[in-house]
């Protein structure tokens, strides 16, 4: 298997997603409960009514206490004061209304666009999984779909309730009083939106650099976490964390400097505020004063200022938290916009057309093929396996073997020539149906972290547990489970690693076993074991293998020598062919082979 370098996602893909484009990505998830959307918009509005209402009646009520004792009674009657509850409770009434109604629209968008990468991501090639190290991967997504859900807070919840309030209090004084309330109003308000717009614009470059190197210390640290074994035999748990510190210094750095500049914004933001509040109540003392105004309506400006203070205060937050939110989704959609290199045609057709499996015949047809194009790896290659029949693959390790197993399962597409089953090219199959045809045992069996049934139900998920017990007997690990203090409910681990290999080796039998399909393909299915445990297995593996299409990869000769053909590999190239007495007599590369092995079992370790 090629050595894989890693590579960071697509950076220059999301810096080239505007902002409004990932918006009207959005959009539509959102606008599949239009329902809810409006009612919960109506809601918005009407809080925002109540809660600007109530400074209004407050002021009544102030002025009314202003007039003489004998008067307070006439003029200020008990519906007033309940007036001043009511749209007390009714702000609060509309904008938890508002969050119970939008609740189901945020999570189901969610769970919509999660399930949607997830898929993607399941439909991308091996070749981009090779390129990609899952730490980082994992991050970006775990960003993205957390940043929906403060996205729509953030913009439903604070910025369009305090964009409306504005608009509503900016009229009002407009109406009320002099224009020059509402001009000292807009211009502070203005003087804040355009210092935090260009202050913020200029921090996100630091955001996105605190991301970009928070995401490459996660990734040293699980591939680190995920090689724990090696890093054990190795003894580099001190090389490990300096790399590690190493990441995170860079990290730190990049923190320090986007929390200077936090504050820095946070100083402008809090003088501008300042000083707009000191000029309108400076104007409103003047008014009261000249006797234009009365004490409730210095008290209605002063709460009004409060209301819009408030939400201002966290408006720079809050646009920081948007940009930052889009930045993280757009990174997410980045991985949507990721071209899938294999896929269906669109007229591609079952591999069994009635849904019922039986034998196949399996065909390459000339076939070249390369990782990248600077390395070729299989060329001209041109085997056929009949129906029923098993083919063995040999040769020495990197002469590309492996290689046409993961083309059998069209993890990539050939360069040249074909690759057919019972006539039907690869690529005129759904991916479903052809995967669902072939079983494999591989050479590296990883393992999910969960308990020894479901990593063997896994083969076939609808598989009863008598099914399951069935195949692990067969594949010589029942006895091996039984012992085990909590016997097939025992967790193997992250990637199985609490499972020896011969262990692992046999669950990944056990799991092919039960999926049953009419191809299978065993990728050195027995390296990990004993001899005494192989030749069971080994048994077992032909019996399973009679009426099935099987092709053989091995390295131990002794495994394959009742193979109908036997194909001997050298540099990508198929240099022999025949049964294991044809090329014995050949005396060719096989023979030399089979000699060397021979040699070595006789030689006492």
């Amino acid at each position: 298997m090629r050595r894989a370098t890693a590579l960071p996602l697509p950076a220059s893909s999301s810096r080239s997603r505007h902002d409004w484009h990932t918006i009207r990505t959005l959009l539509p998830y959102l606008w599949a409960w239009k329902g809810r959307v409006i009612f919960a918009l109506f809601c918005l509005v009407a809080a925002k009514l109540a809660n600007i209402a109530v400074p209004l009646v407050f002021k009544d009520i102030i002025d009314a206490f202003t007039l003489p004792r004998a008067q307070v009674y006439l003029l200020v009657p008990l519906g007033l004061l309940a007036a001043y509850g009511a749209l007390r409770f009714s702000t609060a009434l509309f904008t938890e209304l508002r969050e119970i109604l939008f609740a189901r629209v945020t999570q189901q968008a969610v769970r919509t666009i999660s399930l949607q990468v997830f898929e993607h991501l399941h439909a991308l090639s091996l070749r981009f999984h090779l390129e990609r190290q899952t730490g980082g991967l994992t991050r970006d997504v775990e960003r993205g779909t957390r940043s929906i859900g403060s996205l729509i807070t953030y913009t439903l919840y604070s910025i369009l309730p305090t964009l409306l309030e504005i608009a509503l209090v900016l009229g009002i004084l407009l109406y009320r009083y002099t224009w020059d309330f509402s001009l000292i109003t807009f211009i502070t308000l203005v003087a804040y939106v355009v210092f935090t717009i260009v202050v913020s614009n200029w921090r996100t470059h630091l955001r996105r650099a605190v991301n970009e190197l928070d995401s490459a210390a996660n990734v040293r640290a699980v591939d680190s976490l995920i090689n724990f074994e090696t890093v054990k035999y190795f003894n580099n748990e001190a090389w490990e964390r300096a790399r590690y510190d190493e990441q995170m210094q860079k990290w730190e750095v990049a923190q320090i400097r986007s929390q200077v500049s936090l504050s820095w914004l946070n100083l402008g933001q809090s003088l501008i505020i300042a000083g707009g509040v000191s000029l309108m109540m400076w104007r409103a003392a003047v008014g009261v004063t000249a006797g234009r105004m009365t004490v409730g309506d210095i008290v209605l400006v002063n709460a009004f200022l409060i209301q819009l203070y408030m939400p201002l205060n966290h408006l720079g937050v809050l646009y920081r938290e948007i940009r930052q939110a889009l930045t993280d989704i757009e990174r997410m959609f980045a991985l949507l916009d990721t071209h899938r290199e294999i896929r269906d045609a669109d007229d591609a057709r079952p591999l069994f057309a009635d849904g019922i499996p039986r034998p196949c015949t399996i065909e390459f047809d000339h076939v070249d093929f390369s990782y990248e194009p600077a390395r070729q790896i299989l060329f001209d290659i041109n085997l056929k396996v009949g129906a029923g029949k098993t083919a063995a693959v040999v040769g020495e390790s990197g002469s590309g073997k492996s290689t046409l197993a993961r083309l059998l399962f069209r993890f990539y597409d050939v360069d040249r020539g074909g690759i057919r089953i019972n006539g039907n090219d690869l690529r005129a199959l759904q991916q479903i149906s052809l995967r669902a045809a072939i079983g494999i045992v591989p050479q590296d069996t990883v393992l999910f972290n969960d308990t020894i049934f479901y990593n063997i139900q896994y083969g076939r998920p609808t598989a009863s547990r008598e099914e399951v017990i069935a195949a692990a007997q067969a594949a010589h690990i029942h006895d091996f489970v039984l012992r085990l203090p909590d016997g097939y409910d025992t967790r193997v681990g992250e990637r199985g690693l609490k499972l020896s290999g011969g262990e692992k080796q046999r669950v990944a039998i056990a799991r092919t076993l039960l999926k049953n399909p009419p191809i299978l393909i065993f990728d050195e299915a027995t390296s990990a074991l004993d001899s005494k445990t192989e030749k069971a297995i080994q048994a077992e593996l032909d019996q399973a293998a009679v009426g099935r299409t099987t092709l053989v990869i091995a390295h131990r000769l002794s495994t394959v020598m009742n193979a109908d053909e036997i194909l001997v590999m050298d540099a990508g190239r198929i240099v022999e062919r025949g049964t294991h007495r044809q090329l014995l007599a050949a005396a060719g590369l096989y023979a030399r082979m089979w000699a060397l092995q021979q040699q070595e079992e006789k030689t006492p370790a």
